[in-house]
């Protein structure tokens, strides 16, 4: 029996994936979460809890895109064909939010909220895209010939913009979250006030989200609802339920650590509930991981560099955020 290269490409990709909506996620919260901060010492904690490691995070987003191309080219020439508006619209919103990192601290103080501005419309336009692609990628690519044969806004219906929705929702928890772990004082209280009602508009929009997924998807409705499949993921929104209990309670007794902990276990759960629906197919509807692989040559070549680099990646991630750690003050200054 050998290796199965796609299903190892096809693991490496999704981690590469979760941990860029993990890390990349919060700080697109804290740019989502600008608006409802006035005050400009504040705002600069913010941008401060994120500065020296923003553009690390976005490492991961690289790696899953090379990873794709190589492993799964046909995903990759489908995917990118079906979502080049939404996708050159998000690199557009992350350009403009690196931009406003390095200039705001530069920029005069009449100039700082074009600054500001554009740091809060790049955080939003990135996230709504990135929803908008999720959202295209579950309902699926029409494929003919090995080419994408649908029209180039066939990734804009409700159903995705809905989840484009969601996902401002869901980062700006990561955000708000983040903030409870790395401020004090007033800004860490506003946090505070401000977790309770994002967690349950992200309850509301991931209970809706979850059904109206099979309603429109009936392959994925008999995923999930059938006999003993029922029995077998059912815990995935038990521990949601829970999990979002837990969270509220650590809001409340106004815990510091645990809130961010929490909300990267919900993420984790619906990052989870996706690849039930989804697997084992790399092109929804019908396209495997298997059908859609580079030929094993090319993955094994792949896979010998993507075992070396990836613990270097991690290794330098977790130093940076070590040698970061801790609250950041108003006295903390960016460089």
């Amino acid at each position: 029996m050998g290796i199965d290269l796609p299903l190892i490409w096809a693991v490496i990709i999704a981690f590469g994936v979760m941990m860029y909506v993990v890390m990349d996620g919060f700080d697109l919260g804290i740019g989502i979460l600008f608006p409802f901060v006035r005050d400009d010492g504040e705002r600069d904690v913010m941008m401060n809890t994120v500065a020296p490691v923003w553009d690390g995070n976005e490492t991961w987003l690289v790696l899953g895109g090379a990873a794709l191309f190589g492993a799964f080219p046909l995903a990759y020439a489908v995917v990118l064909d079906a979502l080049y508006l939404p996708l050159i619209l998000m690199l557009l919103g992350l350009i403009f939010r690196g931009v406003a990192f390095e200039f705001r601290f530069k920029a005069k103080a009449a100039k700082r909220h074009l600054w500001d501005k554009a740091f809060i419309g790049g955080s939003l336009t990135a996230t709504f895209c990135q929803g908008v692609a999720l959202g295209a990628y579950i309902d699926g690519f029409e494929v003919v010939d090995r080419t994408f044969a649908g029209g180039a806004f066939d990734w804009l219906t409700p159903f995705s913009v809905f989840c484009g929705l969601a996902l401002i929702a869901a980062y700006a928890l990561l955000g708000c979250t983040w903030l409870i772990m790395k401020t004090e004082g007033r800004l860490q209280q506003q946090m505070h006030d401000m977790a309770r009602p994002l967690v349950l508009v992200l309850l509301g929009v991931t209970a809706i989200v979850s059904l109206w997924t099979p309603f429109a998807h009936a392959p994925i409705a008999e995923r999930w609802f059938s006999l003993p499949n029922l029995f077998w993921f059912m815990p995935v929104p038990v521990l949601v339920l829970l999990c979002t209990w837990a969270l509220l309670k650590a809001v409340a007794d106004n815990a510091h650590y645990s809130p961010f902990v929490l909300t990267l276990v919900l993420i984790f759960l619906g990052y989870s509930g996706l690849g039930i629906s989804l697997w084992p197919n790399v092109i929804p509807p019908s396209i495997s991981i298997w059908q859609a692989a580079a030929p094993p040559q090319s993955q094994g070549f792949m896979l010998v560099g993507a075992l070396f680099i990836i613990p270097f990646i991690l290794m330098y991630t977790a130093w940076s955020y070590y040698v970061f750690r801790g609250k950041v003050t108003v006295d903390d200054g960016y460089h």
